[in-house]
């Protein structure tokens, strides 16, 4: 049995295929199937099955695609009441892949409908393809079925389905068992997430926090504690995941594209994916300022929380040539079909963006008003000016009527990536002050 892992980076997102005798399963895949179909290709193997630990809020999932193109059986839990074709995977069912033998663990807590996979080769070795049941270093977070997939359960039901599936789904596994995550650090499924990519259960039950010795109380009172915010796209996605997204290339092919428009129409946010300098010299009027320069620019997660499912927009790259890029990442979480027109802007673009004069605002702090959109978390450890009003950015657009314009606008986030989103949206709703970007300069202000 050969496991290949697949990571994306920008949402901390792991997937993997199981090989053995010439079979091929994947687990909880991407929106892209290709890098799968290129592992099967170079090692001649056929891919027979596709495992959905559960419905998925953080990314789509390619399940669907990859059973029409490859005839793979689609497995996911009978209690999901997923619509597309798929074989009930619970505990008790097994199924053999070349030779090694799969079997599932029911281990609701992350989401009421999650399986654990459970993988043995004939050489003895067994691994956990645990999806967002148990991560490295922490469990799955119990909050994002409120609201997300119209289910109705809760986070402290689920909160105490975690702790039974911790305490009893797990024992009879060797120590020696390898677990692989569907996430890693820096995924908003979980909040203390370690950088490794894989573990055992028996460092896990070392370890991590949730096999310590402890009351159900107390543990429900840990994993509800502190955990990030909730991206207004999660739910979406778990709705897209149930019922079988579109296949991704002619989805993202369907994107039309403007090339050098003069103006677009108004009312329609405009994301400009470009960088700050670039979006500060010209943009068009509304436009938001998510850049996605580099993979450790999270686009897919403040895209997915800045502008609302279903709510359509123009979306600027910087050339050609970085169309597919970008788009491909916009599709990650669903959002290509929200996308009026893929725009590749010309010169003189309308809006400029005003430059802080950072000595000024160093000496006179309290001639502005200064906006953090740091997340609540962030700020409970430390604020950088005290004065600063806090309206995180996954919330600023909602929040603009309370935020006063009778002093020029400062807005500042940890290290400048988040202000250029955040500024650029309170210099589209606030015109009777200027609005500026701290952007890097935060970091001659950290306390």
């Amino acid at each position: 049995m050969t496991i290949k892992q697949f990571e994306d980076k920008p949402l901390a997102h792991y997937s993997y295929a199981i090989l053995s005798g010439g079979e091929i399963a994947l687990v909880d895949p991407g929106r892209d199937p290709e890098p799968y179909y290129r592992f099967a290709e170079a090692h001649g193997a056929r891919i027979t099955a596709v495992f959905e630990t559960h419905p998925h809020a953080d990314f789509v999932s390619s399940h669907l695609q990859i059973h029409r193109e490859t005839g793979a059986t689609i497995y996911a839990s009978k209690l999901v009441g997923a619509s597309y074709p798929h074989k009930p995977f619970d505990e008790g069912d097994r199924m053999t892949l070349g030779e090694a033998e799969l079997w599932a663990l029911n281990t609701p807590g992350h989401s009421p409908d999650s399986i654990s996979v459970m993988a043995r080769d004939s050489e003895g070795t067994t691994a956990m393809f645990s999806g967002d049941t148990l991560f490295i270093g922490d469990v799955g977070r119990p909050d994002l079925r409120e609201k997300a997939g119209n289910l109705t359960a809760k986070r402290e039901e689920l909160a105490r389905m975690m702790y039974h599936t911790v305490k009893e789904k797990f024992n009879d596994l060797p120590d020696d068992t390898l677990i692989y995550p569907a996430h890693g650090a820096g995924s908003l499924c979980g909040k203390n997430l370690s950088s490794e990519a894989s573990s055992t259960l028996g460092n896990e039950r070392m370890g991590n926090w949730a096999f310590r010795e402890q009351t159900e109380e107390a543990f429900v009172s840990e994993i509800l504690k502190d955990q990030p915010f909730i991206p207004a796209y999660f739910g979406f996605d778990v709705d897209l995941n149930k019922g079988g997204p579109d296949s991704f290339e002619p989805s993202v092919a369907a994107v039309p594209l403007l090339f050098k428009p003069e103006a677009l129409e108004k009312g329609i946010p405009v994301v400009d994916t470009r960088d700050a300098e670039a979006f500060a010299a010209g943009h068009y009027p509304g436009s938001i300022n998510i850049m996605a320069r580099k993979e450790e620019d999270k686009i897919e997660t403040w895209l997915g929380s800045i502008i609302q499912p279903e709510e359509p927009f123009y979306l600027v790259v910087p050339s050609i040539a970085e169309r597919e890029a970008v788009l491909s990442r916009v599709a990650k979480i669903g959002y290509e079909k929200q996308i009026r027109a893929l725009v590749v802007p010309g010169e003189g673009l309308p809006v400029r963006s005003k430059a802080l004069d950072l000595d000024h605002f160093r000496k006179h702090p309290e001639a502005y008003t200064i906006v953090d959109i740091r997340n609540p978390g962030e700020v409970k450890e430390g604020k950088f000016f005290e004065s600063a009003l806090s309206k995180p950015l996954y919330d600023l657009r909602n929040s603009i009527a309370e935020i006063p314009a009778d002093k020029p606008l400062v807005v500042h986030c940890a290290g400048g990536y988040r202000s250029a989103a955040g500024s650029s949206i309170l210099a589209g709703a606030i015109s009777s002050q200027p609005v500026y970007d701290l952007s890097e300069a935060v970091e001659q202000f950290k306390p």
